[in-house]
């Protein structure tokens, strides 16, 4: 049985354990991270695993500050771009059409000068670097307080 929900979906209420989830992605409302100018629409999260799938937009010259890709982290740039702004790939560019897959343990500062919409799935959430040494998700909440015990469980 599936721990997976699609946030913000009530039609999924009551649904059979095996049953197909559609989710109309246009009904979904927009969510802002707490990033200035990054909003999400989360279309599958799995708590019990980690697993979570996303759309990002960013508006242009938005910032997603200094963070780890604990698992592998996939992107699929449906609009605009997204930049690395710091790393060890500095300067790469992945335009519309274009995917980009990040190994674990990669950290970057990612950017979208001109804005973006993307698709991005993520094994377990990113690792953010808090500039008072807290490392939180993108919500905020200390990670290991929310996903320490799920990825000790993947290892």
């Amino acid at each position: 049985m599936t721990t997976a929900v699609s946030p913000n979906v009530a039609a999924h209420t009551g649904l059979d354990p095996l049953a197909s989830r559609l989710v109309k992605v246009k009904d979904l409302p927009w969510q802002q991270t707490r990033f200035a100018g990054i909003e999400a629409k989360p279309l599958l999260v799995d708590k019990a695993s980690g697993l979570v799938t996303s759309l990002l937009r960013m508006a242009p010259g938005a910032v997603l500050p200094d963070h780890e890709h604990v698992l592998i982290e996939q992107t699929y740039v449906l609009e605009g771009h997204l930049v690395d702004k710091s790393g060890p790939d500095e300067g790469i560019e992945c335009g519309p059409g274009e995917f980009i897959w990040r190994p674990a343990g990669s950290r970057h500062v990612a950017w979208s000068p001109r804005g973006g919409l993307m698709l991005a799935m993520f094994q377990i959430p990113n690792k953010f670097f808090e500039t008072d040494g807290r490392v939180t998700d993108i919500s905020g909440a200390l990670w290991d307080a929310l996903w320490g015990s799920v990825f000790s469980a993947k290892a």
